[in-house]
């Protein structure tokens, strides 16, 4: 996948798009359904299929320390959509400035100059520009007027309501990181780099942890989690802390990883945490013998569920076709990208 950052590095470069356009955040099942969707009808009609998405997040400029945590970093996000197979994703500036733009503006500006857009795909309540004008209606005029097709998509079911990261955010922090996998299509996870802590896991209480610093992102309620801890590309066993250790009297929120049967130093690389199942919550412990029994408990208990079938199904985004090619285009037909 291409990755631009200025609408100017793909001009004149794209012959046609099938675009879609969002914030993405999660890549949730019906973004995924959004994206599989852009990329199939860019395929069928030999067209360069384009994500356009914003950094920051708009709610970040618009609310600023009002706006809520995030499911993904912007790394992350752009990982998830690349797993989903477009040919190039396009990640703006969010400014004040552009939220200001009149929908017809961008339109003209962005999608139909910058990437010679042929289809837009939108989500079910997706709506652009100043005063959120751009919806489905004023879009599919635009169309007309610039020779692009408008498809909107119905809203995703799961249990039934709509999947939105509105609502996975509400059960990651209410600790049910379990029932968000079926709106994820995956474990919920957060993503840091492996700094040095306070140097206890190992040495008194004989359990080892990767301390990590992670993004201004999400994090689950604070508590005992079973989880999988990505290295290199691999699933490890582990169990989690998310909390300020009471226990010790530390204070600041904390996320550390107990990887079972391991013993390499991974300083400075990069872990990621997926939440599978909460095990109990963040208490304080009348001793350290009692933490230490405790800490064993749970990673006895980690290891049950983690040995489960169900536990196993998801543990990365669910890969589109990542073809380059375009089956129903010769190679002399495909448009630049």
């Amino acid at each position: 996948m291409i990755t631009a950052h200025t609408i100017d590095e793909l001009r004149d470069t794209i012959a046609g798009s099938c675009v879609t356009i969002g914030n993405f955040d999660g890549v949730h099942l019906g973004h995924q359904r959004l994206l599989a969707l852009t990329c199939a009808k860019a395929r069928k009609h030999c067209l360069v299929s384009v994500v356009l998405t914003f950094d920051p997040h708009p709610m970040t400029v618009l609310m600023g320390q009002k706006a809520p945590p995030f499911l993904t970093s912007t790394s992350q996000r752009l990982a998830l959509i690349e797993a989903q197979g477009p040919n190039v994703s396009l990640v703006l500036e969010f400014t004040r400035q552009m939220a200001a733009l009149e929908p017809e503006e961008f339109v003209r500006r962005y999608l139909v100059e910058g990437l010679n857009l042929r289809e837009l795909i939108i989500g079910y309540d997706y709506a652009m520009g100043k005063g959120r004008k751009g919806n489905f209606d004023l879009l599919s005029q635009l169309g007309q007027q610039y020779g692009f097709g408008v498809e909107r998509l119905d809203p995703v079911i799961v249990d039934g309501a709509v999947v939105s990261s509105t609502r996975i955010r509400d059960l990651v922090q209410s600790g049910n990181v379990w029932d968000a996998r079926p709106l994820l299509g995956r474990f919920f996870e957060v993503q840091g780099r492996v700094v040095d802590g306070k140097k206890r896991g190992a040495s008194l209480l004989g359990f080892p942890t990767a301390n990590l610093e992670y993004a201004d992102v999400l994090l689950p309620k604070p508590g005992v989690y079973a989880v999988w801890a990505i290295l290199d590309g691999q699933a490890l066993p582990a169990v989690a802390n998310v909390g300020d250790n009471p226990t010790f009297g530390d204070t600041g929120l904390t996320l550390e990883v107990h990887i079972m049967d391991f013993g390499r130093a991974i300083y400075g690389q990069t872990l990621g945490v997926q939440f599978v199942q909460r095990l109990r919550s963040e208490r304080k412990f009348e001793s350290i013998d009692a933490l230490k029994a405790r800490i064993g408990e749970d990673v006895h208990l980690g290891r049950i569920i983690l040995a489960s079938s169900e536990a196993q199904m998801r543990l990365g985004p669910q890969n589109a076709d990542k073809d380059d090619e375009h089956p129903v285009c010769s190679r002399q037909d495909r448009p630049a990208n």
